[in-house]
């Protein structure tokens, strides 16, 4: 597609006609259709994303100076507006629209796109919850004419588990379960601890430091909060340490990724050899594994992946993407997951549930036509 898509004919009947079929089914599951507004205040999108979604978000200021921004999703905003409006739950929502991100290094790719999508906001009863998505998010598939897809899936809250685990300090753990998703820092940061700890440095150090800086600020205050919290966050580092033998297990962890039920296999083999009983992630693990063969997904087209938690940092828990084909070669058209954590950073009271998926529906279009269909 090109990178600013004009819309024929052909192509809004198409893209029309897939709109209705899919709302149809949504509505048909009790999922009730909302719109929200394309430009939305920046500061909503930019505190919940991880960086690499942050630095594909249009931003702009109105003439009154609000920092807006141009949706690059539709999650957040129908999030915000179910608390805002004091929402009853559970609720069920669904969506079609279009998003809008930079796509700094493929300039050649869209930068907006239809989404299609729904969230289930405040069920607790998890396994129900997913089990909901996933027959939704697959029939939804089937329904637009890709019914050999693939899935591949992970679950941040198994690596949050073992991170709790860990005789860490709050803000260490804090920290590597946000960040699990950015390829190569937690490995890094896990690769520190497990060597032992850091020397601290002195203030001579970071006053050196700071005055090789063109930029950095002369004496008085701001100087001194600075120098204050690098000899803090020095200290810090310094008195942390993991045990080598936990660091290589999680490094392990990070590496499993292959057939669904050989790799969840393999995570407790793994565990159980490093003597780490993680009892009820594993067992969330093997159930939603059975619920999604139950509908209908063949195993073989199922890869579980440790390390994967999609590029949004408010994702909590079970992750998933599903994948088909066009004439480049395999491509995402579906994506969601859990994220339980996302309605109380909006302003909610108390804890809410949440679990959702969004659809690519003019990849869609381009996988089904590629496919064969009509």
């Amino acid at each position: 597609m090109a990178a600013f898509p004009y819309y024929d004919a052909a192509a809004i009947g198409a893209l029309n006609d897939q709109a209705v079929v899919l709302l149809k089914l949504f509505a048909a599951r009790g999922y009730t259709r909302e719109e929200p507004s394309i430009l939305q205040p920046a500061d909503i999108f930019l505190d919940r994303y991880g960086e690499e979604i942050r630095r594909r978000t249009f931003t702009l200021t109105d003439p009154s100076g609000r920092d807006l921004c141009l949706r690059p999703d539709l999650t957040i905003p129908i999030c915000k507006h179910a608390v805002d409006t004091g929402a009853n739950f559970p609720a069920r929502i669904s969506y079609n629209g279009l998003a809008f991100r930079h796509q700094p290094s493929k300039p050649l790719r869209p930068t907006q796109f239809f989404q299609a999508g729904v969230e289930l906001l405040g069920l607790d009863d998890a396994a129900a919850g997913e089990a909901e998505i996933l027959a939704l998010s697959f029939d939804a598939m089937r329904a637009a004419g890709l019914a050999d897809f693939e899935m591949r899936f992970g679950d941040l809250a198994l690596f949050g588990a073992l991170v709790d685990a860990l005789e860490l300090p709050a803000q260490w753990r804090t920290r590597l379960k946000r960040h699990f998703w950015r390829a190569g820092y937690v490995e890094t940061l896990l690769q520190r601890l497990g060597h032992g700890a850091e020397r601290a440095p002195s203030r001579a150090e970071i006053e050196a430091k700071l005055d090789k800086n063109a930029g950095a600020p002369p004496s008085g205050r701001v100087r001194e909060e600075i120098i204050a919290r690098a000899m803090e966050r020095g200290a810090e580092a310094a008195a942390l340490h993991l045990d080598p033998a936990i660091a290589g297990v999680i490094t392990k962890l990070f590496g499993i990724s292959g057939p669904a039920q050989g790799a969840v296999d393999e995570i407790s083999a793994l565990l159980a050899a490093a003597g780490i009983r993680l009892d009820a992630p594993l067992a969330a693990m093997a159930a939603r594994l059975k619920t999604i063969t139950a509908l209908g997904v063949d195993p073989a087209r199922l890869r579980f992946t440790a390390h994967f938690g999609r590029n949004m940092e408010y994702y909590t828990g079970f992750v998933f993407e599903l994948w088909s084909r066009d004439s480049e070669g395999p491509v995402q058209v579906a994506g969601g997951g859990r994220y339980d954590t996302l309605m109380e950073t909006l302003g909610a009271k108390k804890r809410v549930t949440a679990i959702g998926c969004a659809l690519r529906t003019e990849r869609m279009l381009v996988a089904r036509q590629f496919l064969g269909g009509a």
